[in-house]
């Protein structure tokens, strides 16, 4: 608790890192109930699983493309500010999703909010970084990610039943609300970062190039997305598989509360694990887990143990989510920070957009359960990119 809270006189008060831990809860409460619903929303426009893999593909290009052009205005503003409008921006759009039934719209809206998440991601990113003593870098982004996967664990539930008993638009307006309440919170502990860089790197193509010039930021870069093709898989693909395997909504909240239950218990513990031993048997480790189990999952015919054995991969995830960032920021010098946490995030993108375009494109021609294998194969070959991770052990570095 002592992480989270600082004994000042006149009592008790949020520390830095549990600032940022209450205002993570409260994003990650509408992130959660959004992901949850997000692809049953976009199925009752397409109703067909691959149409919403190929528009999630085109949604990951719209986010790659933001995430360089973004770049200056990271570098030369204030990232708590940055921050604070994009919640005001999301609190909106999401309003406007409850609202609609218009199928160009939904695209318009989607575009927006895309744009508006690589803002807040990467200003959020930095801030908790700056937030950050050195050492313990890797401990305060595990309790910042425990916070964000116990609002993933308890949402889905909550948003599932929701979505059933009275429709996706009402997921929406509550996602609206507490992006709102997120705002309020975050001006209320006036967090404030004013990192800012006086000459912006305005040249897309020169940012480009200059961040895969580094072998060391390339292997973050592939196994940072690692995590974020997994979670293709679960929040995508798997709702779809649910439903069309005759199993009702609420289902979908038990399969996303377990598949959180390992990260929310383990995150905290294997982050600060990292720092004391390093990245690299971690890395090894976390990613082998969901490789094998996705893997049995293909040859299980049986709908509940194969959404058991993917909960149970989560327990690898916890290894991987916090982690992944903080050796980013480990083998980034202070000065490339602000130009290359940006690009660094396109890994989503990248990952994303290869989870939802290729498993778009089998379902066309195979059955469902080839997914399993595919991302097996993802998994695996994310843990023999382990073996060529630096060795960076936090807790031998000066705070």
């Amino acid at each position: 608790m002592g992480i989270l809270f600082r004994r000042e006189r006149g009592g008790i008060n949020f520390s830095r890192v549990g600032r940022l831990a209450l205002v993570s809860l409260i994003v990650s409460i509408s992130a959660a109930f959004i992901s949850t619903i997000w692809a049953i929303y976009l199925d009752s426009f397409f109703n067909n699983p691959a149409y919403v893999g190929f528009f999630s593909a085109f949604l990951t290009l719209v986010s790659f493309f933001s995430f360089f052009f973004i770049i200056p205005i990271i570098e030369k503003s204030s990232k708590s500010k940055i921050f604070s409008y994009s919640l005001i921006w999301h609190a909106v759009t999401y309003f406007l999703f409850a609202v609609n039934h218009n199928f160009y719209i939904l695209i318009i809206l989607s575009f927006i909010s895309t744009v508006v998440l690589t803002l807040r991601i990467t200003s959020f990113g930095i801030i908790i970084k700056d937030y950050s003593k050195r050492a313990q870098l890797s401990r305060n982004e595990g309790v910042i990610y425990t916070f964000f996967n116990l609002a993933f664990a308890v949402c889905p539930l909550i948003a599932a039943y929701l979505a059933g008993r009275y429709g996706v638009n009402l997921v929406f307006l509550l996602s609206s609300v507490f992006f709102f309440l997120a705002f309020l919170c975050f001006k209320m502990l006036r967090i404030k970062d004013l990192n800012i860089k006086k000459k912006p790197d305005f040249n897309i193509t020169k940012n480009f190039f200059a961040f895969f010039k580094s072998k060391d930021r390339v292997i973050s870069y592939i196994l940072g997305g690692g995590v974020n093709l997994w979670w293709i898989l679960i929040f995508l693909f798997m709702p779809l598989f649910i439903l069309r395997q005759g199993l009702d909504d609420l289902w979908i909240g038990y399969f996303l509360f377990a598949s959180m239950v390992p990260l929310v218990a383990l995150t905290y513990l294997f982050a600060k694990k990292a720092g004391k031993i390093g990245f690299k048997r971690i890395f090894k480790i976390g990613f082998l887990i969901p490789a094998v189990l996705s893997f049995f999952c293909f040859f299980i015919g049986n709908v509940y143990w194969v959404l058991g054995l993917l909960s149970l991969a989560s327990v690898g995830l916890a290894m991987l989510e916090s982690t992944t960032e903080s050796y980013f920021f480990d083998i980034s010098k202070k000065k490339e920070e602000l130009r290359f946490y940006g690009p660094y995030n396109t890994t989503i993108d990248v990952n994303q957009f290869i989870g939802s375009l290729l498993s778009a494109t089998l379902l066309l021609v195979l059955p469902f359960k080839y997914i399993f294998l595919l991302f097996a194969s993802f998994m695996f070959f994310m843990f023999f990119i382990s073996f060529k991770v630096r060795k960076i052990v936090e807790s031998k570095r000066k705070k």
